[in-house]
């Protein structure tokens, strides 16, 4: 199919780009990537009057760290940058992990942060990876900007707290704490594939190995990307034996509320639920203790 007839802009600047959005509001799309909105279009899944293409505006492509310490993306960055940048490597490892199950390079290669987050896809990683670290995101418009946290964010599939005329320019994700460790396992049935379900782990350990904090993002698991909360209940405080691992995945099989499709049923997605995060948080345990005895011995 070819999508219903629409007008198109490519504006030069960015207050161009949000003043045609102020002025249409829902009958206008941003297009960055276009890897999620081009298909919805051509299969008229959508039908709007204007699509709004960003991609002049190379000033919303960067990683870069703040002053703060934090590190600060934009939201016209392609997926394949962050998967070779330094510096997601060395500040947002977990997202780093996570990049290369994102579909294939070619799809990576013109796919953005931005488009993805606001595309809100729950079976997609970037929601997951986002929540997992705590992120916050910009959000612009003619009117002004303002920051959303991540777990405020994403509302239901392809539904978020972006108002019509704002555009997601750019992403913070907050330093890592001390003693930090980071997982992610994802099931699908081809590489590539959409997630049949999926589990972004970040936590931190005190001096003497207990969990200080504890932040698991569930693929696929409800209507939108879930922050486990019981589960991580479960960690903080305690050393996270396999004991303890153990309980917090059968946590995470009963706290999900994954919507099955006619190939992968809920039972099997709880299933899933419970083998991924053992190896997720497994993963993430490894890491804060192995960081955990590497400062002990820097500091003899």
């Amino acid at each position: 199919m070819k999508p219903a007839p629409f007008r198109y802009e490519s504006p030069n600047t960015l207050p161009a780009a949000l003043d045609l959005l102020a002025q249409h509001g829902r009958a206008a799309r941003v297009l960055s990537g276009g890897q999620s909105l081009l298909p919805a279009l051509n299969f008229r899944s959508i039908q709007i009057e204007m699509v709004v293409d960003i991609n002049r505006l190379t000033e919303l492509a960067f990683v870069r760290l703040a002053s703060d310490g934090s590190l600060r993306i934009g939201g016209l960055t392609r997926q394949r940058e962050l998967e070779f940048n330094p510096l997601i490597e060395k500040h947002a490892p977990l997202m780093h992990q996570a990049v290369p199950y994102i579909a294939h390079p070619a799809i990576r290669s013109r796919g953005t942060i931005g488009g993805s987050l606001a595309y809100a896809d729950p079976a997609a990683e970037q929601p997951a990876v986002n929540l997992a670290l705590g992120a916050r995101f910009r959000a612009a418009s003619a009117r002004g900007s303002r920051w959303i946290a991540a777990d405020e964010f994403f509302r239901g599939f392809s539904w978020t707290a972006l108002d019509p005329d704002e555009i997601l320019v750019e992403i913070e994700i907050p330093v890592r704490e001390p003693h930090s460790g980071w997982g992610f396992s994802e099931a699908a049935r081809r590489h590539g594939d959409r997630a049949m379900m999926g589990v972004a782990a970040a936590i931190s350990l005190d001096e003497n190995g207990g969990c200080t904090s504890a932040r698991l993002a569930y693929m696929n698991a409800g209507e939108r990307s879930l922050l486990a909360h019981r589960v991580a209940g479960l960690l903080v405080g305690n050393r996270l034996s396999g004991e303890t691992i153990r309980a917090a995945a059968e946590a995470a099989r009963k706290e999900i509320d994954p919507p099955g499709d006619i190939d992968t049923p809920p039972a099997y997605q709880r299933f899933l639920a419970y083998e991924l995060t053992l190896q997720a948080l497994g993963q993430a345990a490894e890491r804060a203790a192995a960081c955990l005895i590497e400062d002990e011995r820097s500091e003899q």
